[in-house]
């Protein structure tokens, strides 16, 4: 079982309101959840986000991998520290001897 910690949605249309929650990566996204880990409100300026870290950080230290937007939010509540990805080159094209 592939365990994944993200966001789901709540809240009317064009106001979303998200909760982080730790979920199987084969449920929907607004499905059922294992556990919820906190909030996030995008509207609010600046976003507002209540993460509990001490369950955030034992679910990381149990194998559990973000999504993207997650990460990034847990990076910025001091959770996780920040990562360098390696990123691919783009190939570039042949040249045409002539």
């Amino acid at each position: 079982m592939s365990v994944k910690m993200r966001l789901t949605r709540l809240g009317d249309k064009k106001s979303p309101f998200y909760r982080v929650v730790v979920v199987d990566s084969r449920v929907a996204r607004d499905g059922a959840f294992v556990e919820q880990i906190g909030t996030y409100d995008p509207l609010k300026n600046p976003a507002e986000v209540k993460i509990d870290k001490e369950k955030a950080a034992k679910w990381i230290a149990t194998g559990v991998q973000p999504t993207d937007t997650v990460r990034a939010i847990l990076v910025k509540e001091g959770v996780i520290k920040p990562t360098v990805r390696k990123q691919t080159a783009k190939k570039q094209p042949a040249k045409d001897k002539e």
